[in-house]
């Protein structure tokens, strides 16, 4: 029995927060579901002792806004100043910056991702179709005969791409190739594309005063973040805790 302050937190009640903390073993699950609670119980504890209003029992889920009561009256958090911000910036200038665009054309060969023997034949396709077009074929008519995409009516182009508008595995590989046929079929959940960058636009630099805002609200979550889990580190140090360890589950606020 897990006690905090001697208020128990029932096994029923792990069990039941256990839905809400997938893991790869019961007891990893069961330990961050007692951790949730715990947490929940020192948090409820102390802000009925300041006299806010809190739910009786449950795990943090939907209780936001005690919580949020609670870390307004009784943690300092503070701001990111405007040297902050503006250090911020310049030390990651790269990371502040358009869109890049990179225009394309491609061939799909079909794959459905739970078929894996879907997906070898369709990879063997697309390794053929990369060595006819190194051979000299016309990429507009293999696209045209083979690929699955609706812009094998236009010669597999996709016109310009910009960051976000396709598929993550698909984008990380042709924001990173150089312009010209990709010597690899690139894979992506829908099958094997064979890609071939027509041009690239890099992004240009964005000026400070259009991503303070951003910098600002990042830099606040982050002291946030570290101000909540120092303040809950304390209220841990100041509780009678019977049944949990928070270094056997270890919580990343014991790190």
């Amino acid at each position: 029995m897990i006690k905090v302050n001697d208020v128990a937190i029932p096994e029923s009640a792990i069990l039941e927060e256990m839905q809400y903390h997938p893991a790869e073993t019961k007891r990893q699950a069961m330990l961050k579901a007692a951790e949730t609670l715990v947490i929940g119980e020192i948090l409820r504890q102390r802000a009925a002792a300041l006299g806010l209003s809190v739910a009786d029992s449950g795990s943090l889920a939907g209780q936001d806004d005690f919580i949020e009561q609670l870390l307004d009256r009784d943690v300092d958090m503070p701001q990111a100043s405007d040297d902050e911000c503006r250090h911020y910036f310049e030390k990651n200038r790269p990371r502040f910056t358009t869109s890049p665009l990179v225009e394309l054309r491609h061939i799909l060969v079909a794959a459905a991702p739970d078929d894996e023997q879907q997906r070898v034949e369709s990879q063997t396709i697309a390794e053929t179709l990369l060595a006819q077009l190194r051979a000299g074929e016309n990429f507009a008519a293999l696209a045209k005969q083979y690929s699955a995409c609706p812009s094998k009516e236009t010669g597999g182009s996709l016109g310009q791409i910009s960051a976000g508008q396709t598929v993550p595995e698909f984008e990380r590989q042709i924001f990173a190739a150089e312009p010209g046929l990709l010597p690899a079929p690139v894979e992506s959940r829908y099958g094997f594309h064979i890609v071939s960058i027509e041009r690239k636009v890099a992004g240009k630099p964005l000026p400070y005063d259009q991503v303070e805002g951003r910098i600002r609200q990042y830099l606040n979550e982050k002291v946030k973040a570290k101000a909540t889990a120092q303040y809950i580190q304390s209220l841990i140090q100041q509780i009678r805790l019977e049944g949990f360890d928070f270094a056997v589950s270890e919580s990343p606020l014991m790190q």
